[in-house]
């Protein structure tokens, strides 16, 4: 059982999966609007509410904002759910994202972006947190997220299945924005720290880089999602 302690995951989740809250405990005597907002969705959907001192809030989570939610964990998505029906698949592969302010940031994007899905590995990734579930403020219940074993042999499966497979990565000398993305695609993106590895590079039928023009090397991988996705999403609003 996850918790929610954050008004806008909790309110997009009462939104689109109430089913999922299973309880909400609560700060007794709070008054704000969204709180208010919150007390009104949870009884249409018949989720229990319980009224508790502060203390109690505190106990169970920090940096609350008066309440706890109990959430039934995400369920994840299967790669055939994500393709199914889409003329254009655009799926996102995380490699290593092990930071969970920098998948939250990514998921709200991918959000925005209109993503088909992401994939995790089951190791080497950060978990579906609270804090990925605070940062990506409400994306994450929008969004299918799928659990995958090997990364190789999911790109493998997918180029099989027709996607093209770009990668991420600086210093490449080639532009993120010169390939042609209004193909079917899986974006991956490596590591914060080390990018894409090896063997994952080598999978790649192409691998691009955004250019930099400071003292500073590297982009955040949550900056970088946003700039290749929103290439991405250019060039495909000039043919839809």
């Amino acid at each position: 059982m996850a918790k929610i302690c954050r008004f806008n995951p909790l309110l997009e989740l009462l939104r689109s999966q109430p089913g999922r809250v299973q309880k909400i405990f609560l700060q007794r005597g709070k008054r704000q609007d969204r709180f208010f907002e919150v007390i009104q969705k949870a009884q249409a959907s018949r989720i229990p509410l319980v009224y508790v001192p502060k203390t109690k809030i505190d106990s169970m989570a920090r940096n609350h904002q008066g309440f706890v939610a109990l959430v039934m964990e995400k369920s994840f998505s299967p790669v055939e759910e994500m393709l199914e029906g889409r003329k254009r698949p655009l799926l996102l592969l995380l490699d290593g994202i092990e930071d969970p302010q920098n998948l939250g940031a990514i998921i709200r994007t991918a959000e925005g972006a209109g993503v088909d899905g992401i994939l995790l590995p089951e190791r080497r990734s950060a978990g579906i947190s609270e804090t990925v579930a605070r940062v990506s403020a409400g994306a994450l219940a929008h969004v299918r997220i799928g659990r995958i074993k090997n990364v190789v042999q999911t790109l493998t499966s997918l180029k099989d299945r027709g996607l093209w497979v770009v990668g991420a990565e600086g210093g490449t000398g080639k532009n993120w924005d010169t390939f042609d993305y209004t193909v079917p695609l899986v974006l991956v993106l490596g590591s914060e720290g080390k990018g894409l590895r090896p063997l994952v590079r080598e999978n790649c039928d192409q691998v691009l880089s955004i250019p930099l023009f400071g003292q500073i090397n590297s982009l955040n991988v949550g900056a970088a999602a946003a700039i290749f996705l929103y290439e991405i999403i250019r060039q495909r609003l000039n043919i839809e």
